[in-house]
């Protein structure tokens, strides 16, 4: 009796699971449909029954119903405990396994001891990166990869910049002058190979459709221009892990 109860259970679970791959497969198709353009990416029963979790871009959290025809784009709070679900969710999902960046396609720059680790994908004429290299400036005891990932649909002349700043003779020395002091370097011969095109495709498997996106050595991704205080913060929290 026992062995049929849990053949019974098992069977029932493997059909609940069944009809629950197919109800993800056929939302998942009108999703595709009705917002072209949009990568949607793990779709999860959501923390209220109707409620599916819909995963977007990588690291973006909306809410749909069973059949596709509503969303809800925004923060799911609970109201008991004030925790932000949404924003919960979405920390889980910004995460990268460090050890799969290539970091010899990487400008580096040592400060201090460089015991401390930080990736950052940057784009030469992206404003909110020139921020934060003046925010990194103050930072110390840190080895910093900086990732050229130029966006060529928003800045035109990004991908050359780029490609000067990696056949430079001393590329870090290249790459503070232009972002610190607006100085260009020559123009690379068409000799020199960059790692440019493998980049963008790594950013965007890891999902960093944007820049400055800054990855810390426990996996943590963060995007945004952040001030000093707040990656020594993160630097911190990445060293404890």
């Amino acid at each position: 009796m026992k062995f049929f109860k849990t053949a019974l259970m098992a069977a029932c679970l493997a059909v609940i699971a069944t009809n629950v791959y197919a109800d993800n497969a056929r939302l998942r198709a009108t999703l595709e449909t009705r917002m072209p353009g949009v990568k949607i990416g793990q779709i999860n029963p959501g923390p209220v029954p109707g409620l599916f979790e819909v995963v977007v871009n990588g690291i973006n959290v909306m809410y749909t119903d069973k059949k596709g025809e509503l969303a809800f784009i925004g923060n799911l709070v609970n109201l008991k405990t004030q925790e932000n679900l949404t924003k919960k969710r979405a920390e889980e999902l910004a995460f990268v396994d460090f050890a799969q960046i290539p970091l010899a396609q990487a400008i580096v720059k040592v400060k201090g001891d460089g015991s401390r680790k930080l990736v950052v994908f940057s784009d030469p004429d992206c404003p909110y990166c020139k921020q934060l290299e003046k925010e990194l400036a103050f930072l110390d005891n840190v080895t910093i990869y900086t990732m050229l990932y130029p966006l060529e649909e928003l800045h035109p002349d990004a991908r050359k910049k780029s490609a000067a700043v990696w056949c430079a003779a001393d590329r870090a020395k290249a790459w503070d002058e232009l972002m610190l002091y607006g100085k260009e370097p020559a123009a690379a011969s068409d000799e020199c190979k960059t790692p440019l095109d493998e980049i963008s495709k790594l950013a965007q498997r890891l999902s960093i459709t944007g820049t400055p996106g800054l990855v810390f050595e426990n996996g943590k991704l963060v995007p945004g221009a952040l001030k000093t205080e707040q990656i020594e913060e993160l630097l911190k929290a990445a060293t404890k892990s």
